[in-house]
Formats: C-alpha cells, structure tokens, sequence
C-alpha cells in the first residue's frame, strides 16, 4: 500500500460504500476505534452476570472493546449491514400466533448469515487491495470478540436501541460484519437516536429479558435459551418462549420503526425447508440424520440436535392440547439425552398427559 493523501483516502472511503453497495450491503460506514464508554458499560454487564453461560464473552478480556489489541495495526473499521428479511416470509405476528408451527428467528431461515457476509466483505476486501496495494485488515462476521454494533452506531449505521439492537429509520432486520483495517479512513459521524419515550420492545418481551432501557438480561432472553445454553431450560421461563425454537425476533417484530423495514432480495436468505410456517410435530420427528440434512449450511446448528429437541419439546407442551402431541412427544420420553427426557417429562405434563 503506497501513503494516501487525503483527498486520496476521501475518495477512497466513497469509493468503499459504492463497493458495498454493489455487493449487496444495505449501508456500509467507517468507525474510530475509541469505545471507552462501551467497554465501561461492558465492563458493568459482565459484572451482573448477565451474560449467563456465555463465558466466551469474558475469555478475551478488553480485547473485545479495543480492536487495536485484537488485531494489531488496526486505526479504522468498515462496518457494513445486510438486510435479511425473506420477500416471501410467512407474517411473523401469524408465524408467532399459530402454536402448533415453529417460528425460528427470521435470520436463521435461509443459509448461514456468515458465510454470506464473510464472503462479501472478502471480495470487498479484495476490490480495495486491487486499487491500492497489499494492506492490512481482518474480516469478522459475528466470529470473534467484537463490539458490532457500538462499532456500526459509530459508523453512523443506525443507533442502539432499547432493546441493545441497532436500529434505523429503516428498521433493523439487517445483519452485521466488519472490516478491521489499517488504512487512516475518514471516519462518519454516528446519527442521532429516534426511540424517544417508545417502550414497545420492553413491553413485548415475552421474558422480560429487557429489565430497563438498553438493559438486556441474557439469561432470560429466549435467543439465548434456545440457541447459547446447554442443557436444561429453567422452568418457570418455558411458558413464555410459546413456539419459538431458534431465536426470538419480538423486540424487533414490536418496534414500529420495523414498518419501513424492506424485505431482501439476496437468495441466500430465502426460506430453506419450509421453516417459515413448519409444524411441531413434524420437526419433531426429524431423526439426526435427517437434521444434519436439512440444516445444512444453516445458522441452525449453532444450537446442535439435542437443543433443537429440547427447544421443539418445550414448544409441544407450550401447544394446544392434542393427542397427537402426546404421542408425538411419548417417542421421544426414552430419548438416550438426559435434556431431551426431562423437557419431554414437562411437555407431556402440560398436555395433561402422565407420561410412558
């Protein structure tokens, strides 16, 4: 890389976002790497234990809050976002309302959201190092210890809403990664926040997982209780998840910048195997083999076939009452996982059913 002066390096931070924006990214902005606030806000989460199990987010130290010491030489980030919402989506108010179908995260309905932004932001990458040489820089896609969305408020992507979301005038049904770099960029200005006195998200949370204005308690958050623990669900939360078996979109589904929210047109996110409107049951009835399968290249296995059974046998117990529930959930009550067993006990129990 030859020194840019700096009309050199203006023209190349415009020259980034038509790139992105070629490449499929909804809004693509650069960051500073000063996020002394946030590390201290950090700092206060942890201490509550609020991450719960996540003990990934303590491993790294303050590594996460200063990207200099993650990746070395690092001056500038190019955060870029990506709208994932399917066009043809079942309604997620219908998919939450109809109990005996799943309703899974809609980032998780297509292909692996990583891979996807992963192999954009490389290409990005690559388009810069043809116009100016060899530089360094690192890309990351939920896939290391970064603060992404301080990093993409900073870059002027939206503001974090009261819900710890991004949020934008368009809504924030869109994705995050980032381009760590050493090129001296000018850095964008952040936007101001637009929640003023709404509490839509605070009130829609089937958990009440957000306990104050940009407060969120993972360990009642129902994407963490499906998704990032193992092992057992704490009872007196199943009720609330309802038949929701991979992430929870109500914060998001509730807030009503989401009206202006567009759909995506990138393929990758197209609904995969029905998961828009799927029935319980039928997901239930997946053998291992069949869900290697079917979630394949998917976001889906970050939950691993025994937390896929266990969140879809809280959701039966959480059903209407059926027979067909109960015999669907009575083939699994000899399930060799002792997690699997003890959530189908439940379930079968709020059938009204005593069990094998």
């Amino acid at each position: 890389m030859q020194n840019l002066s700096t009309a050199e390096l203006e023209r190349l931070a415009v020259e980034v976002k038509q790139l992105g924006r070629e490449l499929g990214f909804a809004k693509l902005g650069i960051a500073a790497t000063d996020l002394d606030e946030d590390e201290q806000r950090l700092s206060r989460w942890l201490a509550l234990g609020r991450h719960g199990a996540m003990r990934y987010m303590v491993r790294h130290g303050r590594k996460r809050s200063r990207p200099h010491e993650l990746v070395p030489g690092t001056i500038r980030v190019i955060s870029a976002r990506m709208s994932y919402w399917p066009a043809a989506a079942r309604d997620g108010h219908a998919a939450l309302a109809d109990r005996k179908s799943a309703y899974i995260a809609r980032y998780a309905l297509g292909r692996d959201y990583h891979k996807v932004l992963r192999r954009r932001l490389q290409r990005l990458a690559d388009a810069i190092e043809e116009r100016i040489g060899a530089f360094g820089y690192r890309v990351f896609v939920d896939s290391g210890p970064v603060l992404e969305k301080a990093l993409a408020r900073d870059a002027g992507l939206g503001w974090i809403g009261k819900h710890t979301n991004l949020l934008d005038r368009d809504g924030s049904w869109f994705l995050l990664g980032e381009l760590y770099t050493d090129l001296p960029l000018p850095a964008d200005t952040p936007i101001a926040e637009h929640c003023g006195s709404c509490r839509a998200c605070i009130d829609a949370c089937p958990t009440q997982a957000i306990v104050g204005p940009y407060e969120l308690d993972a360990r009642r958050c129902i994407s963490y209780l499906t998704i990032e623990l193992r092992g057992s669900i704490p009872e007196e939360l199943r009720p609330a998840i309802g038949n929701r078996i991979f992430g929870c979109d109500d914060c998001q589904l509730f807030c009503p910048w989401n009206k202006f929210a567009a759909t995506s047109s990138i393929e990758d996110f197209a609904v995969r195997n029905g998961l828009d409107g799927a029935a319980l049951i039928d997901l239930f009835a997946w053998t291992e083999r069949e869900w290697e399968a079917r979630t394949a290249g998917s976001a889906l296995r970050r939950a691993g076939y025994e937390g896929w059974l266990r969140n879809l046998a809280v959701a039966l117990g959480n059903a209407p009452p059926d027979p067909r529930v109960i015999t669907a959930l009575s083939l699994r009550a000899a399930h060799p996982s002792p997690v699997v067993r003890e959530h189908v006990r439940w379930a079968l129990a709020r059938q009204g059913s005593p069990g094998p």
